[in-house]
C-alpha cells in the first residue's frame, strides 16, 4: 500500500489547524525566527514503525525548511533506544511541529505494533489477520495503511467498497436469503457479498444464497470449526469477534481463511516515542 501525498496532506493539515488554529501563543512569543535547533525521534520502547512519511510532512507543512532525516522505514522493528530520525532547522518550527508528529507517529506505530503481535502469532497457519471499520473518524486511510505495516491485510475501507450483510440489515430485509437475493439482483458482478452469521443454521442459509464470504460472528472455537467444514471451501470464511493474543491461534486452527480484529485500530496504545532536543 503507498500513500498518496494529498491523503496525507489531509490528514495533517486539518492536525495543525486543530492544534495551531491562530498560532502558537508560547514560542512565537519565546523563540526568535533566526533560532536553530536539531532533535531526535527516540523510541522509548520496542515495536513497529508506522507514520515515518507522515511525521516528516507535519515538518514541511510546517516550514519546507526543517530537514527530517528517516532511519527506518514504516514497518521496521526498532528496539527501545533506537534513534528513528533526526530533525533540523528553526527552533520555533520543530516546536510547533512536534505535538502533531508525535501524535501520529505513535499512534500509528501503536496499530502497526499490534497488528504485527496477532500477525507473528499465527504466520504459520495458511490465515489472514485483517482490520475492520472500527477506526478512529478522520483517520481510518493511515490507520489501515499501519496495518499493513505491521503484516496485517486491509478489509474493506468503507461502506462503499462490497456489501457486508450484518444482523440489522438481515432483520430489516426479513432473513438471509432476501437479503442477498435483493442486493445482488442491484449491484455489479464484481461486487462481493459477505453475509455475517452466528450459528450453523445461518451458516447455511448463507450457503444455499451463495455469499462470497460468510462471517462466523462471536462463535466458539467448535462451531467455526464445524462450520469451516460445513462451508467446505464454497465461500472464504471469517473469524470476527472476541480475538484476543490468548486465542488467535485457536482460531487459526479452525481453518478459516480471514480473522478479522477491531481492536488494532479502535483501542491500540500508542507506541512510546519521544522528541528530544540536543
Amino acid at each position: 500500500m503507498i500513500l498518496d501525498p494529498k491523503q496525507i496532506d489531509k490528514v495533517v493539515l486539518n492536525a495543525l489547524e486543530e492544534d495551531m488554529p491562530y498560532g502558537d501563543v508560547t514560542t512565537d512569543n519565546l523563540i526568535s525566527l533566526e533560532d536553530q535547533s536539531k532533535a531526535r525521534f527516540i523510541a522509548k520502547a520496542d515495536g513497529v514503525l508506522a507514520g515515518m512519511t507522515v511525521m516528516k510532512r507535519v515538518f514541511e507543512l510546517i516550514d519546507p525548511e526543517v530537514s527530517v532525516e528517516i532511519y527506518f522505514e514504516d514497518g521496521s522493528k526498532v528496539k527501545k533506544g533506537d534513534i528513528v530520525a533526526h530533525v533540523e532547522g528553526r527552533t520555533g518550527s520543530i516546536l510547533k511541529g512536534e505535538r502533531t508528529a508525535l501524535n501520529l507517529l505513535q499512534h500509528l506505530s501503536g496499530v502497526a505494533t499490534r497488528t504485527n503481535n496477532f500477525a507473528e502469532l499465527v504466520k504459520d497457519y495458511p490465515v489472514s489477520v485483517v482490520d475492520t471499520r472500527k477506526t478512529l473518524p478522520g483517520l481510518r486511510y493511515l490507520e489501515k495503511y499501519a496495518v499493513r505495516c505491521g503484516g496485517g491485510r486491509n478489509h474493506r475501507f468503507s461502506l462503499s467498497d462490497a456489501v457486508m450483510l450484518k444482523d440489522n440489515h438481515i432483520v430489516a430485509a426479513g432473513g438471509i436469503g432476501p437479503a442477498v437475493s435483493k442486493v445482488r439482483a442491484a449491484i455489479p458482478h464484481t461486487t462481493k457479498i459477505e453475509v455475517e452469521t452466528e450459528n450453523l443454521e445461518m451458516v447455511q442459509q448463507a450457503l444455499d444464497a451463495k455469499a462470497d464470504i460468510i462471517m462466523l460472528d462471536n462463535m466458539s472455537n467448535e462451531q467455526m470449526t464445524q462450520a469451516v467444514k460445513l462451508v467446505a471451501g464454497r465461500a472464504l470464511t471469517e473469524a470476527s469477534g472476541n480475538v484476543t493474543e490468548d486465542r488467535i491461534v485457536e482460531i487459526a486452527k479452525t481453518g478459516v481463511d480471514i480473522i478479522s480484529i477491531g481492536c488494532i485500530t479502535h483501542s491500540v496504545p500508542a507506541m512510546d516515542i519521544s522528541l528530544r532536543f540536543y
